[in-house]
């Protein structure tokens, strides 16, 4: 048993004892990052402690990475917080829409990306925020002050790297490897319910493939983690490749009663239920049954195998890339409304007029930028409305009750640690609410506390800073109800859009970049974005649609690549017949080629007759998928 299972195991008031030692790390990394600030006597110590608590992750690789885009994020926003302030230091009010525009680009890059990258996208927008904005008075020290921030974050970047290396933060791998292989057991349970019931809800069949695509983020990460993470990074990209295409071949599974024997499935769901790779075993089977049951076996072996390689450490047979899918018009559209709600929070804090209200203007573009690369942005919004309240009696609690005057660094740093370590236990538990809550308030309190040296007990500096954390965030959630997020059904619409203009380029051949298991996890992706409002008809509708699409082009490109190895044989013009043929979706032209190579099977090594099964079992997928989405598709129009 590793450390890791056992410190998951042990629990302490009720969180488990890896969860208090990730809150050590993160108290512990904090003061190493202030007691280096205070060393060096940096501009802006708080900037180092605020970067350990944004790259606070339970895992080294996570860490690793995020770190990396963090000094990228950065470089990327001081420049462009030094052009945007020399073009318009003498116009506050076009720097503001500069600042607007800047933050709509930002997120809209980070829409259409995923993980740390959309982060280091956030990061270059709200890095101007911090920098310019709050310098707007004093445009001339807008360059001292991004050398201050970037030569902060470098300490709090390597406080962090030094201090997981010295309290062996755990490797983030055997949680995904356990993650994948939870996976691996949900699809082989899903085949063998496709097996038993000939009849799956399209929900099932959506939320496995969500599920795997989710988890790229966590593959991409692995490459930071060790010298062996990039080897692992392509073992696990092609484990989830593998079980997308796994699922699609359990799929294949619910067209076949309809042409088939029942009783020729009963060989493939006992091979199925006793983890048997020999698809010939038992009665012998028709031509799209033995390729549906091997093709299915075939898959499972794949993911086992890139298991296995994934927890050896050692590079996979077939290295296959997972393509990211992002709406771009749901990613304009958030760019769009990001833009106008800082807009309505300057055009309010311009007719208020208030004095150092380029703080709180600040603060509102940091909320929209973290806030953009969580699921749901209002509701981050909301709990940061709720935690900066908790945040404010919290730090004022820690800076006049409990430090009250005291200069030295040994009693802040005790003192720190409650605070720290709680907020980081909370980070960690799988309530979303509660991991949220641990995260904004140690964000706040870092902000609300005067980290300096020697540090400044001022009440009045403290309690306009927290008035203005407390208006930021309240004002940013009016502007997001009164500007509110494209609804559901506009949603569905664009990422379907999008699913037929692709469908119909693959059968123009003009998306053939991609392998075919490769292209299959796209679209698996693109299902994992569809947003789901519950359990409605035109929910269901949608993943059914959006499922056909999945069927018939994966269908298509696994035929197609088959055919591809037919042209170079004598027999390329039946291969060019078969390729026409699946372009214009016509199944009884499919059936027909089957039946004359069939005739023909042995004269080229077997390769005729394995693809003959295939074109038959392509017509069958074909057809069952059109016939299963049209009386929906009909319903949803």
């Amino acid at each position: 048993m590793t450390t890791a299972t056992i410190t998951r195991s042990l629990s302490f008031a009720g969180a488990p004892l890896s969860d208090w030692a990730f809150g050590i790390r993160v108290w512990v990394a904090i003061v190493v990052a202030l007691a280096a600030s205070f060393w060096l006597q940096l501009e802006a110590p708080a900037s180092a402690a605020l970067t350990v608590a944004i790259l606070a992750a339970p895992t080294r690789g996570q860490a690793l990475e995020k770190a990396g885009y963090r000094l990228m994020g950065t470089f990327i926003g001081v420049t462009a917080a030094l052009a945007i302030t020399a073009v318009f230091s003498q116009a506050r009010d076009l720097l503001l829409a500069a600042f607007c525009a800047w933050i709509g680009l930002c997120v809209f890059a980070a829409g259409s990306l995923d993980g740390n990258r959309a982060y280091a996208a956030v990061l270059s927008g709200y890095t101007v925020a911090l920098i310019a904005i709050q310098q707007i008075d004093s445009p001339q020290h807008v360059f001292e002050s991004g050398v201050a921030r970037g030569a902060a974050i470098a300490v709090g970047i390597a406080a962090v790297a030094v201090v997981n290396d010295l309290l062996a933060a755990p490797d983030s791998f055997p949680q995904l490897a356990s993650q994948l292989a939870a996976l691996h057991r949900r699809v082989r349970d899903y085949a063998k319910a496709v097996l038993r019931d000939r009849a799956i809800d399209a929900a099932t069949a959506a939320g496995l493939l969500r599920d795997i695509a989710a988890l790229r983020p966590e593959m991409t990460s692995l490459a930071t983690e060790s010298p062996s993470g990039s080897v692992r990074s392509a073992a696990a990209r092609s484990t989830a490749v593998a079980l997308v295409a796994e699922v699609y071949a359990a799929r294949t599974l619910i067209a076949l009663p309809a042409t088939a024997d029942p009783a020729e499935q009963l060989p493939t769901s006992a091979a199925v239920g006793r983890n048997d790779t020999d698809a010939g075993a038992g009665r012998p089977l028709s031509a799209p049954s033995s390729w549906a049951s091997r093709e299915f076996l075939r898959r499972d072996v794949e993911v086992r195998d890139g298991l296995a390689t994934l927890n050896a450490g050692t590079r996979p047979r077939r290295a296959w890339r997972t393509p990211l899918y992002r709406s771009q018009r749901i990613a304009a559209a958030a760019g769009i409304r990001a833009a106008l709600c800082l807009a309505l929070a300057s055009a309010f804090y311009v007719m208020a007029g208030w004095p150092a209200a380029e703080v709180s203007l600040s603060i509102v573009g940091l909320i929209i930028g973290l806030g953009t690369i969580t699921p749901d942005p209002n509701g981050f919004t909301a709990v940061a409305f709720i935690g900066a309240p908790i945040a404010v009696i919290l730090a004022g609690t820690l800076e006049f009750l409990i430090l009250d005057g005291v200069n030295e660094f040994a009693l802040l740093a005790l003192a720190l640690a409650p605070f720290v370590i709680g907020a980081g236990v909370l980070m960690t538990r799988p309530n979303r609410l509660l991991s949220a809550l641990g995260r904004v308030n140690l964000f706040f309190i870092l902000l609300l506390v005067g980290l300096s040296n020697p540090p400044s007990y001022d009440p009045q500096a403290f309690l306009f800073t927290s008035l203005f954390l407390c208006v930021a965030v309240a004002l940013l959630l009016a502007a997001q109800i009164l500007i509110p997020m494209p609804s559901i059904e506009r949603l569905q619409g664009w990422i379907m859009a999008s699913a037929r203009r692709d469908f119909e380029r693959e059968l123009s051949g003009r998306d053939r970049h991609l392998a075919p298991e490769e292209a299959m996890f796209r679209d698996a992706a693109r299902i994992g974005q569809i947003p789901v409002g519950g359990t409605s008809s035109r929910d269901s509708g949608v993943l059914a649609e959006a499922l056909s699409y999945f069927d018939r082009a994966a269908a298509i490109r696994l035929c197609g690549a088959s055919l591809a190895r037919l042209a170079e044989t004598s027999l390329s013009h039946l291969a060019a017949e078969a390729q026409t043929a699946l372009a214009a979706q016509d199944t009884q032209r499919l059936r027909d080629l089957n039946l004359t190579l069939r005739d023909m099977a042995g004269a080229e090594n077997g390769l005729v007759e394995e693809i003959s099964g295939e074109l038959a079992l392509a017509a069958i997928a074909i057809d069952a998928a059109t016939h299963a989405a049209a009386p929906v598709m009909e319903s949803v129009s």
